[in-house]
């Protein structure tokens, strides 16, 4: 037996539409690190929202293995973006690190949409 509470899973409470616009907007920061157009737009409203109506229509392992991905998603892309600013401060080259973590995000947001069957 563990010491460790279990934590009650209560599917169908994320923000799945915020959480895939917030990591748009990350990789459009990124994007534009990397000297690249950072796209967004409606476009990404769009699939905020399409995502958002799937995850809601989703059975709850599909929800959880979204809310699982976006919130790992989120710590690495978050740290990346950290990594990013250091190495900019530091004036260190960090373009090619920045079009990494792009493709990286860009590749976790085609995985979300995969998740809830878009």
């Amino acid at each position: 037996m563990t010491d460790q509470a279990a934590h009650p899973y209560a599917p169908g409470l994320a923000d799945a539409g915020g959480q895939v616009a917030r990591l748009r907007q990350v990789l459009a920061l990124v994007a534009e690190i990397a000297g690249r157009p950072g796209g967004g737009g409606d476009s990404a409203l769009d699939e905020a929202a399409r995502i958002s109506a799937a995850y809601d229509c989703a059975p709850p392992i599909a929800q959880r293995r979204f809310d699982r991905l976006a919130e790992e998603t989120e710590r690495w892309a978050a740290a990346g973006v950290e990594t990013l600013i250091a190495l900019r401060e530091r004036e260190k080259p960090y373009a090619a690190a920045a079009g990494r973590l792009a493709a990286a995000i860009a590749a976790a947001l085609d995985q979300l949409g995969r998740a809830v069957s878009l």
